[in-house]
Formats: structure tokens, C-alpha cells, sequence
């Protein structure tokens, strides 16, 4: 059987908590001193199975000979054993010692040649598994043998305990993985709204507490999931918000400043605070509610043809501002929301009882992404959107679209960015490698067919009850243009 380079036996290995010396006697043994150590073990190896300064020799094998202790003429009858053994090519050695407690640990080496001073030669073992370790030996008592055990079992408690698990910072390629890992590149798909806390006043001095913005938050969520959007809860947090206040306001609000108020603060919306020069500042806590697409977006490119007269769809928006392809055209295949596949991409959505969410328009989002103290939804205009896609359409620029997608089953039907036309393009659909119609005409013909639907009209202009107030409350006045809707057909 092969040995090993280590070979550990005890009986009762002493532990390095409880380093009590053992008496030893007067007599010299033969003991091992550290020579060369590498740099991970620091001349004190904490595995226990190298040889280390103070073990005591029990057995030395060279070939067919074993010396064991005790050893006649110590150090320097080893020293000619070594040498004798060098000059005939008997390099291989096995030395076994002993410590406190019973340990027995034995170590394969080679014998080598140590260049002293004076031109003197001494010949010192190199451990086979580490050729940076090395050691040699020397004659001490048996009790210093233990005293030294002793010292460095406690040197190397030490040693762990200050020992720290360092840290420092590595170069990471953000550009090139923001460019190939995400599908919209430099951009997240990660969406968020910021609540302001309503104000209880007309004046805006008071607000609803924090509490009330939560459950606001809560509804909206869950209000956008039941209108269809197929968006998905990431996270929510509160946001602190400084502003000025002044008068009413000030005397109104939780005074942080001494540390028996902090318990008030658990759940108010608005606390003020003087700074060094008088002045009252406020800080307002906001709620964001994080959210993102429940299979992530898909880019569209709409390309404009020369005789096209219409793009084929309607765009409206949901109560809580989402913007949103609302119809489509069915009865021409010439159109282009039908050569894009975004009419394909509708009558799924429709299918699967989801609306068909527009993310992004050239690549700017237009989702919803604040709520004002009067409870307004601060989100996109889809009366100047229709114009603005109308005109694109007059001068012949593709429309470059993204919308939500609900079911990640068709991420493998997602076409991607055309590096080689700049960021933000896309490539136009290959309908015959990127969409699966023969799946898609089937859903399409069953939605049809059970909406009764055949005229192909498109209708979904925005009621006046979607028509935003103006907004000017309190410290924070977020203007609105008023939206007069009336057709949003483009």
C-alpha cells in the first residue's frame, strides 16, 4: 500500500484552548527546529501534520534502516547517518515524532544540502508535498521540547484570533454586461411609482399619515393587475423628502428635534426640523412601489411604407396610467401593426385576458412613475403620443416600441437589438424565423370569433372621466396640461 506524505495517529490530541505544558525531564532528545517555512504556513502549520519546531523524534527510516530514540550521539551522529546516506543516493526519509498529549505525527522528506557560514555543510529535510518547508535538527531536553510546544500552540491561538478575512475591490465590465445581459441595453426592467402622502387639508398643511400611503400603494397594485397590466411586485420602501415649510405648517408637523419625539415618527408622513439657521425644513416620506413586467419586454420596429395611410391600432390608458394598444386593425394585412406583429401580439394579450402595456416609445419610458398629494397620477398624455407616432409616420421613421409581455413563454419569440444599427434599434421582424403564426393566427381566429368581431373597426378613445385636474397642491405643485381626449386613432 502506498503511504501517504502525512500520517496522523493520537490517542488524545490536546487542545489548542487549554495549552497546559506536560512535565517533561531533563534528558536530551533529538527535536525537530523549523528551518524554512512557506508562506502559508508561517513556520507554525495550524493542520498539525508537519514537523514543527519542538517535536520530539521517536523513528527516523532511511531505506532499509530505522534508528529509533533513544539516539546515540544525538544531532551529530544523525548529521553523518544524513551525510553517509546523501553520498549514496539514499535520498528518501520518513521521520515520525511525538508531542503532548499522545500525538504522533510522522512526515515523508528528502535530504538536502543547507549551505552554512564558514563553508560548513548541513544536511536538513525538504518535505516532499511542500518543497518550501524544511527543517532540521537539534538536541534539547524533553522538557524544553514541551515548554516549546506549549508557546506555539498559543501563538497560533493568537494567531487565529487576529488573523481578519481581507477585502478589496475588482474590476468588473459593467458596459459590456449591461450591453449582452439585459434585453433593452443600459436599461433596467425594473419600474417604479412614488407616492406622495395626500393632504388632509386644502391648505396642504397636514397629510395623511404613512399608513394611508401604504394602503394607497396596495390598491394600486392590485388595482393595475385586475385592469390587466401584467406587472409584478418587487419591492416597496419609504422615501425621505426635504423641502421647506414655514407658519402653519412647521407648527403642525412632529418636531424631530430632541429624542423623545422619535417615537412619533413610526408612522407621520411629515416631520420638520430646524437647521442652524432657523430655518424650518420638512421632510416628507414618500412611499416607491417597485414593480416590473412579468416576463420581461419585447422590442417592436414598426416600419413605415410609402402608401401607408393608417399604423392600425388605437393607444389608450388605464385608470392608474398605463398606456396601453387598446385595438387593432384585422381586416388588412398591409397595415403596419400587422406587418410588425404587433396585431399578432394584441390578439394574444386579448387571449390571455392581458393587456398589451406600452413600456417605451423610442426607447423612452412612458409608465406612470408618480402620484401627487391630491391623489393625481403623474403618467403620459396619449392624445400628444397619437401625434407624435402619426407624424412619425407622415415622414416615413420607424416606430420603435416595447410592451410588457405576460408569459415567458414567449421570450423565445423575442427579437433582438441590431447591434450594428446603434443603440435603441431594432431589427424588423422575420416572421417566418421570429413569430410563431401558425400558434398565433389560431388564438387570433378564436378571439375573434368569440368577440364577434369581424367589421375590424377600431374604436378606445378615452372617456372624460380620464381626464386629469389640474394639480397645485401644497409645497409640491406638479402642473398638468389638461387632456381634452377625444381620438387617439393613429
Amino acid at each position: 500500500m502506498e503511504r501517504s506524505h502525512y500520517e496522523t495517529t493520537s490517542s488524545d490530541v490536546a487542545s489548542p484552548n487549554s495549552p497546559t505544558p506536560e512535565k517533561g525531564t531533563g534528558k536530551t532528545v533529538l527535536s525537530i527546529e523549523c528551518l524554512k517555512a512557506s508562506s502559508n504556513s508561517d513556520g507554525n502549520p495550524t493542520g498539525g501534520d508537519m514537523l514543527q519546531t519542538g517535536d520530539i523524534v521517536e523513528e527516523i527510516r532511511l531505506g532499509n534502516m530505522t534508528l529509533t530514540s533513544p539516539f546515540k550521539g544525538g544531532k551529530h551522529a544523525i548529521q553523518k547517518i544524513l551525510q553517509s546516506s546523501f553520498k549514496q543516493k539514499e535520498n528518501s526519509i520518513t521521520v515520525r515524532v511525538r508531542r503532548g498529549g499522545g500525538q504522533s505525527v510522522q512526515m515523508d522528506a528528502s535530504i538536502v544540502v543547507n549551505e552554512q557560514l564558514l563553508g560548513r555543510k548541513q544536511y536538513i529535510l525538504r518535505a516532499k508535498s511542500d518543497l518550501n518547508y524544511a527543517v532540521g535538527f537539534v538536541d534539547r531536553t524533553e522538557s524544553e521540547c514541551l515548554n516549546l510546544q506549549v508557546s506555539q500552540t498559543e501563538r497560533m491561538v493568537n494567531d487565529l484570533e487576529k488573523t481578519q478575512i481581507h477585502e478589496g475591490y475588482v474590476p468588473y465590465p459593467w458596459e459590456r454586461r449591461m450591453e449582452e445581459m439585459l434585453s433593452i441595453p443600459n436599461s433596467s426592467s425594473f419600474f417604479s411609482i412614488l407616492l406622495l402622502p395626500k393632504a388632509s387639508t386644502k391648505d396642504g398643511t397636514r397629510y395623511n399619515d404613512l399608513e394611508d400611503t401604504l394602503a394607497r400603494a396596495h390598491a394600486w397594485l392590485y388595482a393595475s393587475s385586475e385592469s390587466g397590466a401584467p406587472i409584478s411586485f418587487v419591492n416597496i420602501q419609504t422615501e425621505s423628502l426635504l423641502t421647506k415649510i414655514s407658519g402653519d405648517t412647521a407648527s403642525s408637523t412632529v418636531n424631530a428635534g430632541s429624542l423623545s419625539d422619535l417615537s412619533n415618527l413610526a408612522n407621520t408622513s411629515l416631520y420638520g426640523f430646524e437647521d442652524y439657521h432657523g430655518v424650518d425644513i420638512g421632510v416628507v416620506r414618500a412611499v416607491r412601489l417597485w414593480f416590473s413586467p412579468m416576463a420581461g419586454e419585447i422590442p417592436i420596429e414598426i416600419k413605415i411604407k410609402s402608401h401607408d395611410t393608417k399604423l392600425g391600432f388605437t393607444i389608450s390608458r388605464t385608470e392608474e396610467g398605463f398606456i396601453y394598444i387598446s385595438s387593432v386593425i384585422r381586416d388588412d394585412n398591409d397595415v403596419p401593426s400587422v406587418r410588425s406583429g404587433l396585431t399578432h401580439l394584441h390578439n394574444l394579450a386579448t387571449s390571455a385576458a392581458r393587456l398589451l402595456v406600452v413600456s417605451r416609445v423610442s426607447n423612452m419610458k412612458v409608465l406612470p412613475w408618480m402620484v401627487s398629494q391630491t391623489g393625481a397620477i403623474r403618467c403620459f398624455d396619449t392624445f400628444s403620443l397619437s401625434q407624435k407616432l402619426s407624424l412619425q409616420r407622415r415622414t416615413k421613421v420607424p416606430i420603435a416600441l416595447h410592451v410588457f409581455l405576460w408569459d415567458r413563454a414567449l421570450i423565445s419569440a423575442r427579437h433582438r437589438f441590431s447591434a450594428s444599427s446603434g443603440r435603441g434599434r431594432t431589427k424588423e421582424i422575420d416572421r417566418d424565423e421570429k413569430w410563431d403564426l401558425r400558434e398565433m393566427n389560431e388564438l387570433a381566429r378564436g378571439e375573434a370569433n368569440g368577440s364577434g368581431s369581424g367589421s375590424g373597426s377600431v374604436s378606445g378613445s378615452e372617456s372624460s372621466a380620464d381626464v386629469l385636474q389640474t394639480d397645485t397642491a401644497g409645497e409640491f405643485s406638479f402642473r398638468f396640461q389638461e387632456f381634452q381626449l377625444n381620438s387617439n386613432r393613429v
